[in-house]
């Protein structure tokens, strides 16, 4: 049955009926009517309002990665989506789905090249550059079917985030609009029974198999645990890919384990990650025979084919190869002694060492932790125990810098009752600084280290060892942290040892509010020298 309402109303309670209850975003004269109609739903969808474009953007991903609904963020065309699109490419990157309402100039003036405020040459073509699902509704009566299509590209096999486009005049233009009754997910496919029985003879020859897993196992862990526990094989983790399985497991394992193990590994089962460490800088290759599951026929094939291959959700594909497994010999003894032999690597890192165990002991299991990318924060996504799925956020290989802190506000929104830390370098801290503000004004209780070593550290590293100590561009002029966060009617402290960031930690989730603990630092050991990798340049 059609009702009367205009293209933001059509937006808005299209969306509510899709389970969608947080809109992140910055108004705007392109998106007046849509946040007209945001009030006139408050009740059954919050809109959380930020000082930046880009925060916007980084707390629906946030919120996505911990929860894993949809997140939704508007902004006005233009500039405005243009300044969101770092957090667009970081979620295309990571399979998250993400939703952005953007505006555009009035629908009339589209393409005509007029100088109208916010206009873009082809601000479709520019958005399709990096995600899959661009449109734009040309009247309110469209929004119902394109936001259905919208979700089915999020939603419909790998995730991945979507643009919905509205122009101002057809956001307040009323008519009649017929409202979906729900959004229901597309069926799962089932694998081909060809490929599992293909798989399940690979496997019973096997007789050192490996389980790589990454973050499109996330949603699997039960399927994963009894596949593993049948197969008694260990799992390895990718750093997107921590807590899939909990690291009290005695078969879980990380990358650098992964790494030691890797040369009597005979029969590789890959589960919803990229496996490009393993394919692309490990050695080996054509010596070790694998099986890949996945959701996307085209990922699966990449770096290169796999021997079998099972098209399918990650807790789908295992079951249909547990059906036919045997129960193995354990290998807990020997995962344990390569467990053993990883750690005392990374115990010689001793500052980022006994950082990372201080925060892993004050953190609860189900306690979310966000990482920017900073020299403590790699240490922690390869060297730090998780033990829940969706409790270690990172932003994948696009490696955002400025990603950590915005983001860690939308996994809180998302996750109230947990608690939440984001662990930032100070200078992708200062990226969205702006966002203290945003934490206070909403009363987001996450606590924020930033390591303070007044340079981009990764950076300078590589200036010195790699380029004679010609250094440029690296060495920052900051701010007094702790003063910057009072400044904004938050808690503010600092740490300057382990111990004492211990003790921060406990009074900055003791209390209310939101919170930021400054750690001021040297020049750090670095951990890439334990870490096979495929190169980033040349």
């Amino acid at each position: 049955m059609s009702e009367r309402m205009t293209g933001g109303e059509a937006v808005v309670r299209t969306l509510a009926r899709f389970g969608v209850d947080t809109v992140f975003g910055l108004p705007g004269i392109q998106l007046d009517p849509l946040f007209d109609a945001l009030y006139g739903q408050r009740q059954s969808i919050r809109t959380f309002h930020t000082r930046h474009e880009q925060g916007s953007a980084y707390m629906a991903l946030g919120y996505a990665q911990a929860s894993g609904k949809v997140g939704v963020f508007a902004v006005v065309p233009g500039p405005g989506i243009l300044n969101a699109t770092a957090a667009l490419a970081t979620a295309a990157g990571s399979n998250v789905p993400v939703l952005a309402l953007t505006g555009q100039i009035p629908s009339k003036q589209i393409g005509l090249g007029l100088g109208i405020p916010h206009e873009l040459r082809d601000q479709e073509a520019a958005l399709r550059g990096v995600v899959p699902w661009v449109e734009l509704a040309r009247s309110p009566a469209e929004a119902p079917g394109l936001l259905t299509d919208a979700f089915r590209s999020m939603l419909g096999g790998r995730h991945q985030p979507a643009v919905f486009e509205m122009a101002p005049d057809i956001l307040a233009r009323s008519e009649d609009v017929t409202l979906p009754e729900g959004f229901e997910p597309p069926a799962r496919p089932t694998p081909d029974p060809a490929a599992v029985k293909a798989a399940l003879a690979l496997l019973a020859g096997a007789k050192r198999p490996a389980i790589f897993v990454g973050a499109g196992a996330m949603d699997a862990s039960d399927a994963l645990v009894r596949f593993a526990e049948r197969l008694q094989a260990p799992v390895i983790m990718s750093r997107t890919g921590k807590g899939t399985i909990s690291s009290r497991h005695p078969l879980a394992v990380g990358m650098l384990e992964g790494q030691a193990m890797w040369p009597d590994v005979d029969v590789a089962v890959i589960v919803g990650t990229r496996f490009l460490a393993p394919a692309l800088s490990w050695g080996r290759a054509g010596e070790v025979r694998t099986i890949r599951i996945d959701i996307d026929p085209a990922q699966a094939a990449l770096p290169t084919p796999a021997d079998v291959t099972l098209i399918c959700h990650a807790d789908t594909g295992m079951d249909a190869l547990l059906e036919g497994m045997a129960q193995r010999p354990s290998v807990t003894a020997s995962v344990a002694a390569v467990r053993q032999e990883v750690d005392a690597s990374l115990a010689t890192l001793e500052q980022q060492y006994q950082l990372a165990r201080v925060i892993r002991e004050e953190m609860p299991d189900d306690g979310i932790i966000v990482t920017d990318v900073t020299q403590v924060a790699t240490f922690i996504q390869y060297g730090m125990d998780v033990y829940e799925p969706r409790t270690l956020i990172t932003p994948g290989f696009q490696g955002t810098l400025g990603y950590a802190y915005p983001t860690a506000l939308g996994a809180k929104v998302a996750c109230p009752g947990k608690k939440v830390l984001s662990i930032s370098g100070d200078g992708g801290f200062m990226f969205n600084v702006q966002e203290l503000s945003t934490a206070v004004a909403h009363g987001i209780d996450v606590v924020a280290i930033v390591m303070n070593d007044g340079a981009f550290g990764n950076v300078k590293r590589i200036q010195q060892t790699t380029y004679g100590g010609r250094m440029i561009g690296v060495d920052l002029r900051n701010p007094d942290f702790v003063a910057l966060a009072r400044s904004f009617g938050m808690r503010g402290m600092k740490a300057e040892t382990p111990e004492a960031l211990r003790a921060a930690l406990r009074e900055a989730f003791a209390g209310p509010g939101p919170a930021l603990i400054e750690i001021p630092v040297g020049e750090l050991p670095s951990i890439w020298g334990l870490i096979k990798r495929p190169p980033s340049g040349g």
